[in-house]
């Protein structure tokens, strides 16, 4: 079956190409897996699995996930690591192979977005930079690592930025990591981000409910002629 092969490591995550990911490393098995990819061109497959539907975060054929480039390596003085990794390209699973590793190895297979054809691209792509950064705005520190003024321009790092930066149900993630198109990802997000500025807002107005609890306001003053 034709493939490239690739060391995986499995988690509840979605990383997008162009975006980065900081990993805790602790368990024996993807310690040996970070020291083989060190010893190689410090790439592996950062696979979206589901706890409750794969026993042991087991991937399988059809899983999709993004390949990860290691920028950074912090080994800690217990042998665990924390490193910092930026996301190239996709890939669906073909088929798991045996490699005499405690950790899994696929053959992949990579897959890019389509060419855009969507005509209101333009629209889509002014749109969802506006919402994000109204969001980010009232957000505040809350996404200061996502900062509004560091967008991309193009569509296709727009949208993978954006999902990326947003916070909502892994499903959501799994599925804007899947399409292949801008156009459908952006349509996606704009809607999404809508919803949270909306709770950002109720969150705003209630914190500011809250501040005037208890705290009787002043009568009106009335002046004599």
């Amino acid at each position: 079956m034709i493939g490239t092969e690739l060391p995986l490591f499995p988690l509840p995550v979605v990383l997008f190409p162009g975006t980065v990911q900081l990993l805790h490393i602790f368990e024996p098995r993807y310690r040996e897996m970070l020291r083989d990819c060190l010893a190689d061109d410090s790439r592996f497959g950062l696979t979206v699995v589901w706890p409750d539907r794969s026993p042991g975060l087991t991937p399988t054929p059809g899983d999709v996930g993004c390949r990860a480039l290691i920028k950074s390596h912090h080994p800690l003085p217990d042998g665990r690591s924390n490193i910092l990794t930026v996301g190239e390209e996709r890939y669906v699973i073909k088929e798991l192979v045996n490699r005499d590793r405690p950790y899994h190895v696929a053959l992949v297979d990579y897959f890019h977005d389509d060419p855009a054809t969507d005509p209101a691209i333009t629209r889509l792509t002014q749109n969802v930079r506006t919402a994000f950064a109204k969001l980010t705005e009232m957000l505040g520190s809350e996404m200061a690592s996502a900062s509004a003024a560091e967008l991309p321009g193009d569509p296709e790092a727009l949208s993978f930025h954006v999902a990326a930066a947003v916070n909502t149900e892994l499903s959501i993630k799994e599925e804007m990591l899947r399409l292949t198109s801008p156009g459908m990802r952006l349509e996606r997000l704009l809607p999404l981000l809508h919803s949270l500025i909306a709770e950002a807002d109720r969150r705003t107005r209630t914190r500011r409910v809250a501040k005037h609890n208890g705290k009787a306001s002043q009568p009106p003053t009335l002046s004599a002629e």
